[in-house]
């Protein structure tokens, strides 16, 4: 019988651990849905830079890209998101400490939304590397 494909935990939520996996894929779906709603709010109605809306509203799409890995639990779509993530929160950070009300109050929101979107996206990998580990065949035969 032919081996299953390397890529299979990739593809669907380990059984050893379907509760983190389900728990950690809502966190971080919608931790990231937050974060494009507050990323086009904010720069278009909330507190742009200017009357009428801000070019940077544009930041919202690649926001826009990883929901579909998300939503297939796509191990590879939590990876890269965990480290994508980090530029919004830098720019939560700059922002916080150099915008006015209610901008900066965005940027709060916008450090909050990353901090969860982080925590959801490491441990979605770390809940399905543990649950996929003890299913992996041992490297040969016994010495025995």
């Amino acid at each position: 019988m032919p081996s299953a494909p390397s890529n299979l935990p990739d593809l669907v939520t380990p059984a050893a651990a379907p509760g983190v996996a389900q728990l950690s894929r809502t966190l971080a779906v919608v931790s990231l849905l937050g974060l494009v709603i507050l990323s086009v709010a904010w720069e278009l109605w909330i507190a742009p830079l200017r009357p009428g809306g801000s070019w940077l509203v544009i930041k919202a799409l690649p926001l826009c890209l990883p929901l579909a890995g998300l939503l297939k639990h796509r191990m590879y779509t939590y990876r890269w998101v965990s480290l994508l993530v980090w530029l919004y929160f830098t720019e939560g950070v700059v922002r916080a400490f150099g915008d006015a009300p209610p901008s900066r109050w965005c940027a709060m929101a916008e450090i909050a939304l990353c901090l969860l979107l982080f925590a959801a996206c490491v441990l979605h990998v770390k809940g399905r590397q543990k649950a996929v580990r003890p299913a992996e065949p041992s490297a040969g035969p016994s010495p025995h």
